[in-house]
């Protein structure tokens, strides 16, 4: 496998030097700072994300005030009670994409972020305990527990809420790839934890964030 300093010196020849790799890599936020963030704002990225998965972002995004009307300011003990005919109502609501099995999936992870809430504290709680050396386990939880939380939805939803782990990218996949750690996108258990051990080892080579490190990966990758 290669090193992590072999990897970085391809992304810096690559992109204009080690300063400008420098400035693109991102900052997870620190344990505190995740549980400050109220469950209201975890269950909204939630279904952002899962709203973006096969639309285009930006029109997710310019339509969000109207989600957060639509779906109460996203307040998980309101959205958890939601009736059927809450469900009904809301896919026939302008404000939002109309789309029945991802508002009803609203509804299911609103359920997750009070049980999460009910388990730990908060959801904030939750996430701010989660351990960088198990990201892969984190992903597997919001994929079994959560409602359409699988794959890039996870993966984008943690990155936005500053949660520390790896955005799977094409680029990413070319990344890893080439250091040999895996010979294509990982959708197995074993292929997963291949991914979780290159960074870990990774992490304590060159003491940066597992999304620095997935940056760098993205970056170090031959163009398309």
């Amino acid at each position: 496998m290669e090193k992590f300093e072999t990897i970085f010196a391809r992304a810096a020849k690559r992109h204009g030097g080690a300063k400008a790799v420098e400035a693109e890599l991102p900052k997870p936020k620190n344990a505190a700072a995740l549980r400050k963030i109220g469950d209201d704002r975890w269950l909204s990225a939630m279904t952002k994300s899962v709203f973006q998965a096969g639309f285009v972002w930006k029109m997710i995004e310019n339509k969000w005030p109207g989600f957060e009307e639509a779906f109460d300011h996203f307040d998980p003990h309101r959205i958890a009670f939601y009736a059927d005919e809450d469900i009904e109502r809301l896919a026939g609501d302008a404000r939002i994409v109309r789309n029945g099995a991802k508002i009803v999936a609203t509804r299911n992870n609103a359920r997750f972020v009070c049980d999460l809430a009910n388990e730990h504290g908060s959801a904030g709680a939750f996430f701010a305990a989660s351990k960088p050396e198990d990201f892969a386990g984190l992903l597997d939880t919001l994929k079994k527990r959560g409602d359409r939380l699988s794959g890039a939805s996870a993966q984008f939803f943690l990155r936005q809420m500053g949660v520390d782990g790896w955005v799977m990218s094409p680029s990413v996949v070319a990344a890893l790839v080439k250091a040999g750690v895996i010979d294509k996108a990982p959708t197995s258990a074993k292929a997963m934890r291949a991914v979780q051990e290159a960074f870990n080892v990774w992490r304590k080579e060159s003491g940066r964030p597992l999304m620095a490190i997935s940056r760098v990966l993205a970056l170090s990758a031959d163009p398309d």
